[in-house]
């Protein structure tokens, strides 16, 4: 999948992305706003076994968010199963250099977009964790609401700490 959202892409991970995900994913600002499954320290390695991970989906739900070749961020959606199978979790994360930039309104807007084309789906939903009103925004921008706060239902960096839902629904 390749998507062209103005001078950046939404595009599948590549092999040689790794030194540049790693670069930008090595960031506790980053990896703060994130579940524990995203390693800080992240290394080379690291970077290795998320591309493995993201290209072998079948169907492919995950990319990189890519700036003149080079993977700067990530976003993907989770599909749900059972009751839930018409719906799909997103999350993205970017490197810190590319933040208030815009990209990540533009990515999520494109991926909301692409998800509601190629899948059944009705809903998507993301989670924020209460200290990131960054992220609270770019959802809302890309035409996400906000439906709930989920109290103390995070433990991040030894804090418990409130999640924000939002979710866009089409008929």
């Amino acid at each position: 999948m390749q998507l062209d959202i103005g001078s950046w892409q939404l595009r599948s991970f590549r092999t040689d992305d790794a030194e540049s995900l790693a670069l930008n994913a090595n960031n506790r600002n980053v990896s703060r706003n994130l579940r524990d499954h995203f390693p800080y320290p992240y290394e080379l390695s690291d970077a290795h076994d998320w591309i493995e991970i993201a290209t072998c989906g079948d169907p492919e739900t995950h990319f990189a968010i890519a700036d003149k070749g080079e993977a700067i961020g990530g976003i993907g959606i989770t599909l749900q199963s059972d009751v839930y199978r018409r719906t799909a979790e997103i999350g993205y994360w970017l490197g810190e250099p590319y933040w208030r930039q815009g990209i990540a309104t533009a990515a999520l807007r494109a991926m909301t977009d692409w998800a509601f084309t190629e899948f059944d789906l009705v809903r998507l939903y993301g989670e924020v964790f209460e200290w990131n009103p960054a992220s609270g925004r770019v959802l809302e921008k890309s035409g996400y609401e906000l439906e709930g706060r989920l109290r103390k239902s995070i433990i991040k960096e030894g804090q418990t700490i409130d999640a924000l839902l939002y979710a866009i629904v089409r008929d």
